[in-house]
């Protein structure tokens, strides 16, 4: 589950990059596009902080599903050793 967070968060860092980079580019090589250069510098600043925000759910999700594969290999292992005990 975390990697669709991870791979979301490229695509959208990514679209970041080239909205600044279309901020950059004088309005003559962007026909019917708008050549507003602060139109872009704010769509790149969304961007990246949707990319930014797509990345942390992303940790934090892959945190979360560690502990849970580490809380429930503890349960199993303390469940084998009770019944290890029970045998003797």
């Amino acid at each position: 589950m975390s990697r669709n967070f991870y791979i979301l968060a490229g695509s959208l860092g990514l679209f970041a990059v080239v909205s600044m980079g279309m901020s950059m580019v004088p309005s003559s090589f962007q026909p019917g596009l708008p050549a507003n250069a602060s139109l872009w510098r704010t769509v790149a600043l969304i961007l990246l902080l949707a990319g930014l925000a797509s990345a942390l759910i992303g940790v934090m999700s892959n945190l979360f599903e560690q502990v849970d594969r580490r809380s429930e290999e503890a349960r199993q292992a303390a469940r084998r050793k009770r019944r290890g005990g029970q045998d003797h």
